[in-house]
């Protein structure tokens, strides 16, 4: 009888451990963040940058603050380590933004249609058919005249904007094809809570629902909406397009993220770190902007494989919405400057 009772025991005790690791193995797997564990002691640094962004690494502008942490870890000797936050760990964006004009977060990887509640200037970048391509984003960066007010329109409110990031060009991911813009009349697309991109739509005279990105899922499966303003990266990854099988490559504005730095954390750090910082973040930010270009073509390729239809707009249809588009750009043109958005669609061809 002892001796069952110890066999007993034992096989219970088998069946807890045998649950344990299938529960943390389990556990281990759904770790999203799993392929991007930092791989040095970073506990003795002596700067700490936490760096926020509410979407997931896969996405190679989202991966971009990853390979900042590594790199600025290596150029800076171990002196600087980067804790980045994705996945919006930190919270919301207006939150984070909050924490980041205090200094309780020290860096953000921003979407820009949320920059641009910190500085109307920010908003530029989301105006339709401005910054469009990969190429214009390209040029943007490089060119000072551009880039320096650009980068230096939220001083006001303590921020630095560093760099920027692409993840893509906006589109329809539609339930029904979109070929033309009547088509498009007949589609509820959901767009960001942002002010430029509702006043767009409004311009454009298409339905619209603005809603938060995590309803986008269960709002597409019950018809609430039938369209989604967003980039091909984006719907394909995070499989928006089990549902909405079609895609209209409208290309009228990249999906962006704008590095924000603290200025008072910035300036803190010693002048030769300060230097690093800046050239490590302007050669990943780079390379990320040519990566996401791989991405785009990559993701539409997985796309059209698994079914997906892709559409463009006539030449014709383009010239009405920037037509259309006209009040916003006056609108938001006295907001931005309407001098500093007149070189930006100078200098980068007005469509």
């Amino acid at each position: 009888m002892k001796r069952t009772f110890v066999l007993s025991n034992l096989l219970a005790l088998l069946i807890v451990c045998l649950m344990a690791s299938t529960l943390f193995a389990a556990g281990a797997k759904k770790d999203p963040l799993a392929n991007w564990k930092t791989k040095f002691d970073y506990s003795k640094a002596e700067y700490t940058y936490i760096l926020s962004n509410i979407s997931h690494p896969v996405i190679e502008g989202v991966a971009n603050g990853y390979n900042i942490r590594d790199s600025l870890w290596k150029k800076s000797n171990g002196r600087i380590y980067v804790d980045y936050r994705p996945l919006a760990q930190l919270g919301g964006e207006k939150d984070v933004i909050s924490k980041l004009k205090i200094g309780a977060v020290q860096g953000m990887l921003a979407s820009s249609v949320a920059s641009a509640n910190i500085a109307e200037k920010l908003g530029v970048v989301n105006l339709p058919y401005v910054v469009d391509t990969y190429d214009k984003l390209d040029q943007f960066r490089a060119d000072p005249e551009l880039w320096g007010p650009y980068s230096t329109s939220a001083l006001s409110a303590g921020l630095m904007v560093v760099d920027i990031v692409n993840y893509g060009e906006y589109g329809w991911a539609t339930t029904t094809p979109v070929r033309n813009l009547e088509d498009a009349k007949t589609v509820n697309f959901r767009i960001a809570e942002a002010p430029v991109n509702i006043d767009v739509y409004k311009a454009w005279g298409l339905k619209f629902t603005v809603m938060p990105w995590p309803d986008v899922p269960q709002a597409l499966q019950t018809g609430v909406i039938n369209g989604l303003d967003h980039t091909a990266i984006v719907c394909n990854i995070t499989k928006k397009f089990t549902i909405a099988k079609y895609f209209t490559e409208l290309n009228y504005a990249q999906g962006l993220f704008v590095h924000l730095v603290n200025k008072r954390w910035f300036d803190k750090l010693p002048a030769d770190l300060q230097k690093i910082f800046l050239e490590v973040v302007a050669e990943e930010s780079a390379k990320t902007r040519a990566l996401t270009r791989v991405q785009h073509d990559t993701q539409i390729a997985k796309a059209k494989a698994a079914g997906v239809e892709f559409f463009q707009l006539s030449p014709a249809d383009k010239t009405t919405l920037i037509k259309e588009a006209a009040p916003v750009y006056a609108s938001w043109g006295k907001k931005i400057g309407p001098d500093y958005l007149a070189k930006v669609r100078s200098k980068l061809g007005d469509n």
